[in-house]
């Protein structure tokens, strides 16, 4: 059955919600990793987020969007979690 595009938006959301949840979680897996094995970083998903945001007239910087992503203030996570 296919997916119309409103039951799309929803799908792709709750996937996009449990994404940031689960990097969330997972603290051990630094953004080098990812990116060296995925092409993309948690700071690219708060840049995306943001753009996104941008591209529907919604103010959100860099580090309101980096703070959704990781839960917390980048510097915080960068202090408690980052290698």
């Amino acid at each position: 059955m296919p997916i119309d595009s409103s039951n799309r938006d929803q799908l792709e959301a709750a996937a996009f919600r449990r994404l940031v949840a689960h990097l969330q979680e997972r603290t051990d897996v630094q953004n080098i990793d990812l990116m060296n094995l995925a092409g993309f970083c948690r700071n690219c998903l708060s840049r995306w987020l943001r753009e996104e945001a941008e591209s529907r007239g919604i103010e959100l910087d860099d580090a309101e969007a980096r703070e959704h992503v990781y839960g917390m203030p980048y510097g915080e996570w960068k202090q408690r979690y980052q290698k």
